[in-house]
């Protein structure tokens, strides 16, 4: 899917250089950021490789100006990424505390502040902002949560693995175009469980 502007394809190699995936991970793991591989961040999660995140980020066809709201911080890497791009505003929401609180601390020390986290319930979006030009979901749900698709502006971007963990999950790119979505399959995955509130 070729962007317009090639700018966009040099911005993201240009954050994947300059991002330090080591200072997102556990220390036992930090020796490892070089591979292209998922690591463990704690909690049963995962951070993912990083040419998987490219192709994300690369699929949610961003522009300058666009905001985008994450579901799933994580370690935090993927969040500075798009910070690094800065093409918009960043917001992130993590389900687990301890992640979010770690991320937060990491985000801040190395100085990406166009970033706005807080712990929720991934499948709720996060409304008071919306909409977003751009959804990306780093962990994968059984079914689409229906308040990501209606938090997404027109033309809106959603970027999503969907499938049950240990089967095969696919990951899709959905741009919403007034009352229709256009879905395209992007390809087979690995994401680890989707975790809600209880």
């Amino acid at each position: 899917m070729p962007h317009p502007n090639e700018s966009y394809r040099a911005a993201i190699q240009r954050a994947l250089q300059t991002v330090p995936r080591a200072k997102f991970l556990p220390p036992e793991v930090a020796p490892h950021a070089q591979k292209d591989q998922a690591l463990p961040i704690g909690w049963g999660q995962t951070t993912s490789q990083p040419s998987l995140i490219r192709q994300m980020l690369w699929l949610l066809d961003l522009h300058p100006g666009d905001n985008v709201l994450e579901i799933g911080t994580g370690s935090g890497y993927q969040t500075a990424l798009l910070a690094a791009l800065g093409w918009g505003e960043v917001y992130s929401v993590e389900v687990i505390p301890q992640l979010a609180a770690q991320a937060a601390e990491r985000l801040k020390q190395l100085g990406y502040t166009a970033v706005h986290l807080k712990v929720g319930d991934g499948a709720h979006g996060w409304p008071e902002y919306a909409p977003y030009a751009g959804i990306i979901v780093s962990a994968a749900p059984e079914h689409i949560p229906p308040a990501l698709i209606e938090q997404l502006a027109e033309g809106g971007r959603l970027i999503i693995p969907v499938g049950p963990a240990g089967h095969e999950q696919h990951l899709w790119k959905l741009v919403k175009r007034g009352q229709q979505l256009e879905r395209h399959s992007v390809g087979t995955v690995a994401f680890v469980p989707f975790v809600r509130f209880h």
